[in-house]
């Protein structure tokens, strides 16, 4: 993909292109090296800074029996980055005045009841955005082709909704919190979860090949999920799953609709002529929530100074400047989404490895640096 030049003259594209020769050629190597020691059998990567996509491209195979290449265009499932986007709906709620992030989720949940809440310590809505809840993790897998089925949203959370301790007792990664997460935009924007997502976070963002259920062109795409063989070392298929926790992130995308998620967050809330959250919103998602619970590196090691929780969002700093991600992670598949707000520089990752993470956060990292080193200088 071509640049997005950084200023108005034919000078300004040139040291651009030049800048981005110079980060892919340290970048591109590393990126086969982790494919090697993390046994990942494709990866696809953009590269975006506010304006625009700046670079992508795709490595390995997304089905070893087939030989298939893999393009920026193959579809892989994203996990658990989908939880923000998630988030965003629900603040969109919060924006029009049917909560605020410290009332009580119990005096809007018309009917469910979370089990073993104590009421002079209840669950609020920021608790549900921090893991800090007392929920459990959850998940309730599926084979996608077995003969279960996950239940239906309400169902799930009628038979499962608990606390196995008060609020803020501890930071306890809930799948469980994040599927309440989806009943409740249901309930406060008064049409179904789904069409909601796709209208006005997808729809509103241009992510046209990110979806719950895969489209038949987009199944036409989509990257077989493997695991190593512990007896061969080599990488096998796996089976595809689903879940009843699948709001908190059975969801599958393109890197091409991961970068604009990125640049997204990189941004005021606004998404050209439109505005998905208050500028004060989205910086809210990417600010640290509990001090009491920084300092514990997330997922595969990330993190500089003080990570922890913004709203969903793990959120550190490094010398002043503002770091955030996440990591999206189903068996046969893992997923990172990242930026540096402050530069505003973002990296996108999907593959179809198996609990890549630590590979994954060590080319963010080196992304990040060598785009802030190389590209600064250029604009």
């Amino acid at each position: 993909m071509a640049p997005a030049a950084a200023g108005g003259t034919d000078l300004d594209a040139v040291l651009v292109v030049q800048a981005l020769d110079r980060v892919l050629a340290r970048l591109e190597p590393e990126i086969r090296r982790a494919m090697v020691e993390g046994r990942i059998p494709s990866l696809a990567i953009s590269l975006t800074d506010r304006q625009g996509e700046l670079w992508s491209r795709a490595f390995g195979e997304s089905n070893l029996w087939a030989r298939t290449p893999a393009t920026t265009n193959t579809v892989y499932l994203i996990g658990s980055t989908f939880k923000a986007q998630s988030t965003v709906a629900l603040l969109q709620q919060m924006e029009q005045g049917a909560f605020d992030l410290d009332d009580p989720v119990s005096d809007h949940l018309d009917g469910l009841v979370i089990r073993g809440e104590d009421i002079e310590r209840p669950v609020t809505f920021r608790h549900l955005l921090t893991h800090t809840s007392g929920m459990p993790v959850d998940f309730g897998p599926h084979a996608l082709w077995g003969d279960t089925a996950p239940l239906s949203l309400d169902s799930y959370l009628g038979d499962s909704l608990r606390v196995d301790t008060p609020p803020l007792e501890g930071v306890v990664y809930s799948n469980m919190a994040y599927s309440l997460v989806g009943h409740l935009v249901e309930k406060f924007a008064g049409v179904p979860y789904k069409q909601y997502i796709r209208d006005n976070v997808w729809g509103a963002l241009g992510m046209t090949s990110t979806a719950f259920n895969p489209t038949p062109d987009m199944v036409e795409r989509l990257a077989v999920p493997y695991v190593p063989d512990e007896d061969s070392g080599r990488n096998a298929p796996t089976q595809r799953l689903t879940a009843n926790v699948w709001p908190a992130g059975i969801v599958y995308g393109t890197v091409h609709d991961q970068a604009a998620w990125v640049r997204f967050n990189l941004g005021d809330g606004s998404w050209g002529d439109e505005r998905l959250l208050r500028g004060a919103t989205l910086d809210e998602m990417h600010t640290l929530q509990y001090e009491q619970f920084a300092g514990t590196p997330m997922g595969g090691g990330w993190g500089y100074e003080n990570p922890g929780y913004g709203l969903t969002w793990w959120t550190s700093t490094r010398a002043g400047e503002r770091f955030f991600a996440h990591s999206g992670s189903v068996p046969g598949y893992t997923a990172f989404a990242s930026g540096n707000r402050t530069r505003g520089f973002g990296v996108a990752l999907l593959t179809n490895g198996n609990r890549a993470h630590p590979h994954l956060v060590r080319l963010t990292r080196l992304a990040l640096e060598l785009l802030a080193a190389e590209l600064d200088e250029s604009r």
